[in-house]
């Protein structure tokens, strides 16, 4: 029985790149409103946006010193939901006239703006 024959060419195959669209990055920014401690801020940073207590620090002197920001840079219903977790985070219990959560807002992040502070642990998913 004769052995069949081995086949040594290798077949060239085109491949097309398959581009997936990134969706479109927003920044979480963080905005001061002489109502809220830097231990507010800094416990907000931790909890909401997994920072450690450095980086945490970093951004209230941030918020204090430039009246604003930015905590994550991500997609947009990520943004969307630390917003609304910045918003219901609560009153500061360390300032007796605080009357509740500090305020934060979405910006695209093509705005040209070269801060990237805000990347955290959970962020350009």
């Amino acid at each position: 029985m004769a052995e069949p024959a081995t086949h040594t060419a290798q077949a060239t195959t085109t491949r097309r790149e398959a581009r997936t669209k990134r969706p479109k990055l927003w920044h979480v920014v963080l905005l001061d409103d002489q109502d809220h401690s830097y231990e507010y801020v800094i416990e907000l940073a931790m909890n909401l946006f997994g920072h450690p207590l450095e980086k945490a620090f970093q951004i209230a002197q941030k918020v204090d010193t430039d009246g604003r920001a930015i905590c994550t840079t991500t997609h947009r219903e990520h943004a969307e939901l630390k917003v609304e977790q910045v918003h219901g985070f609560g009153a500061d219990k360390l300032i007796a006239g605080c009357a509740g959560s500090m305020s934060a807002v979405m910006e695209p992040a093509d705005s040209g703006d070269d801060d990237d502070q805000g990347q955290g642990p959970d962020d350009r998913r």
